[in-house]
């Protein structure tokens, strides 16, 4: 491989001959080859655009000139477009702060923006990564903004596959509402429900979650950008921490404001925790939700077989013509890996001290990555499960006709205790509930059939009264 020679303050390094990065950016590479990962898409994405702001800012104040300021956004304008995905190289797991995230970015700029000048990448002598590409910032104020922005750029899919998969939902729940089957706790008979029912309350837990994720919004709107090192805006004019944050508003689209307080928002993680806790509760509830359709598909010969799953991919490797609930199984792990990246967040965002968080990095990827994750697994489990689940009429209607829960609607007519025999009596002889308590004379068959009308079993209120 060939190389070049580039310097920063700890002196020479060399470089890829064909890299963009520079010398702090080789030097993170060799410092931290932790993980194998590299940074979040949407946090290159962020992190350059808030380049691209800071240079249309400091050009508007006088600071920087059109030449080189120019240059800058120019850069910044192709790293947007996707052209040097592969140049942004900094395991995720680094140095504190994101310092050497930040500096990637800027010696990505930088090198790019000489060559637009005809200059040759490495001669910073007329536009530096620091100087000029980080003027008016610090790694300090841009690591914050920057998760932030991603964050908000990774909301609106995840809430729109949460609001498809809410849809699918309550579509299931409106085809399933004739059906009646026995309802279950502690996994034992309990009082019938309607299965468009139980879909219903996972529609009703979606949109619940999903209204959670909607309220972290203000939070991550309120930008400490121009707090530069400690929040003071020491190196960054009143007038530029106004223009940048008017120029992210109107490249992104985002209705970004300033922070009231610049210290906090460079300190207090706790719109990230918020936003992940949210995520991990968003988990928990879709978690339960594909829990329950592997109940209710198991089988099919000796589970539940309540409902049938879309078949997918074959079931095993050995045993021919099974099939496995595939989607829900995938969705259930996303959903642990999602909990898990919670648990990372809320540690790092306790761990900050004094005037800064640097366990910022940790937090970028996980909530990133989390984000991600659930955009995907929910996005499949809609389109490959949900839409396509069938109902088992038959399979629900045996099931509710030998359920012990129907002795519960005779309690208000027969008395707890005499209910409780008659449930223990079926137990032992495999006899209906019906057969019972004719037999027992303990209700006229007409007042029995009209208590055990299926239309009365799934609504509030006594069916005689």
């Amino acid at each position: 491989m060939t190389t070049r020679i580039e310097k920063d303050t700890f002196g020479e390094m060399e470089v890829p001959a064909e890299a963009y990065y520079g010398a702090q950016t080789a030097r993170a590479v060799r410092n931290f080859p932790i993980s194998g990962l590299k940074p979040h898409p949407a946090f290159v994405w962020a992190t350059v655009a808030i380049k691209k702001a800071a240079a249309k800012a400091n050009m508007a104040g006088g600071r920087l000139s059109a030449e080189i300021g120019g240059a800058i956004v120019a850069a910044a304008d192709e790293a947007l477009a996707g052209r040097f995905d592969e140049q942004f190289v900094v395991d995720p797991f680094q140095a504190g702060a994101g310092t050497s995230h930040n500096m990637n970015i800027n010696e990505v700029l930088a090198n790019r923006a000489l060559e637009l000048l005809g200059r040759t990448r490495g001669d910073f002598s007329i536009l530096h990564p620091n100087d000029h590409v980080n003027m008016a910032q610090s790694t300090n104020d841009v690591i914050p903004t920057a998760i932030r922005l991603a964050s908000l750029r990774m909301l609106d899919p995840l809430l729109e596959v949460l609001e498809g998969l809410e849809k699918a939902l309550a579509g299931k729940a409106r085809e399933f509402d004739p059906i009646l089957k026995s309802g279950r706790t502690h996994l034992q008979d309990a009082v019938p429900i309607r299965l468009g029912q139980e879909f219903g309350a996972y529609a009703e837990a979606v949109r619940r979650s999903r209204e959670g994720l909607e309220g972290c919004l203000p939070a991550l709107l309120e930008l400490g950008i121009g707090g530069t090192a400690v929040g003071t805006g020491l190196n960054a004019e009143p007038d530029y921490i106004k223009r940048v944050i008017e120029e992210l508003a109107a490249d992104t689209g985002l209705p970004v404001t300033a922070s009231g307080n610049l210290f906090e928002a460079m300190q207090n993680m706790e719109p990230f925790l918020a936003l992940s806790s949210a995520l991990r509760g968003t988990a928990v509830a879709i978690g339960r939700i594909a829990n329950d359709l592997r109940l209710l598909s198991s089988g099919p010969r000796t589970g539940l077989d309540e409902i049938r799953l879309p078949p997918v991919q074959p079931g095993s490797s050995i045993m021919p013509g099974k099939i496995n609930p595939s989607m829900a199984e995938m969705v259930n792990m996303v959903c642990f890996q999602v909990i898990g990246c919670d648990q990372a967040v809320m540690l790092a965002a306790q761990a900050g001290q004094l005037e800064l968080n640097v366990m910022m990095p940790l937090i970028a990827y996980n909530v990133l990555f989390a984000m991600e994750l659930l955009t995907n697994g929910v996005r499949k489990l809609t389109e490959s499960c949900i839409l396509g689940i069938r109902a088992n009429e038959e399979r629900c209607r045996r099931y509710l006709e030998d359920s012990l829960g129907l002795v519960t609607v005779l309690a208000p007519y027969i008395g707890y205790n005499a209910a409780a025999d008659v449930a223990k009596e079926s137990v032992a002889t495999g006899r209906s509930i019906r057969q019972i308590v004719l037999e027992r004379g303990l209700m006229p068959e007409a007042e029995l059939e009209a208590v055990m009308k299926p239309e009365h079993l799934t609504e509030p209120g006594l069916p005689l009264r």
